[in-house]
């Protein structure tokens, strides 16, 4: 696959891997990031990677542009060619109806359908976190069934709660945080994706795998009570590493 090096600014390359919205692309972005980020090269500061694109923001007193892109190469020839990453899936309870989803009566009219099989369709599905971004740890996901599609809130809310769990045109996405907010809310899942007292900060990362998982009131405040005892424990299968293709 071809790529375009764009240079952003005076300490930024960009590597643009096509012109439209694919896990296959994404896939690209996700790995080439991986991979540097296990080369751990000086001067690299920090990557941010989109739907079709790593920026590489890196320190030019230690490396060069032509440098970076020499590493960028070396990878794409080589590294991709024999290793593979694996993915993590990350399970995400979500209370639907009621208080936690104001909205889903909305969907549901739109769509034609009842609101239980709405909830049935948006949580069987497996959904790629393309990028974060919106607000800190806002995941934009890939894979929602098109038959639950449904166009922004005519007026945005002034306020959705953190957690919440939304619908936007053919998109679903989380509320990291309290904010503004013109998506249609299904559902909340008392889960934290933003934590600024946190070491790590977000729960999610670009290339994960999500899975909503219905749950009741009694259990999201179940879970709620635990997180802020520090006692749950995040359903997550498979790990962020590379693993040789046979």
């Amino acid at each position: 696959m071809e790529v375009r090096y764009l240079i952003s600014g005076d300490s930024t390359l960009v590597v643009e891997f096509g012109d439209k919205i694919s896990p296959e692309i994404n896939g690209r972005v996700i790995a080439l990031m991986r991979a540097l980020d296990q080369r751990r090269l000086a001067g690299i500061v920090e990557m941010l990677p989109t739907y079709r694109s790593l920026g590489i923001n890196y320190d030019p007193l230690m490396i060069s542009m032509e440098e970076l892109k020499g590493e960028v190469e070396i990878l794409r020839g080589e590294l991709w060619v024999s290793y593979k990453f694996r993915q993590r899936t990350i399970e995400i309870p979500v209370a639907y109806c009621g208080e936690y989803g104001p909205d889903i009566e909305n969907v549901a009219g739109h769509s034609g359908l009842d609101v239980e099989e709405v909830v049935r369709i948006h949580s069987t599905g497996e959904y790629l976190v393309y990028m974060l971004g919106f607000t800190p740890g806002f995941p934009y996901l890939g894979g929602m069934d098109k038959k639950i599609a449904t166009p922004r809130l005519d007026v945005p809310r002034k306020l959705i709660s953190a957690g919440s769990v939304g619908i936007a045109g053919t998109q679903t996405g989380i509320y990291p945080i309290d904010s503004p907010g013109g998506w249609q809310i299904i559902g909340r899942t008392p889960l934290k994706l933003f934590d600024a007292t946190s070491d790590k900060g977000f729960l999610l990362e670009a290339g994960d795998i999500l899975k909503f998982v219905p749950v009741d009131a009694d259990e999201y405040e179940r879970i709620k009570k635990e997180l802020d005892q520090n006692t749950y424990r995040v359903g997550i299968k498979g790990s962020k590493r590379w693993e040789e293709l046979e």
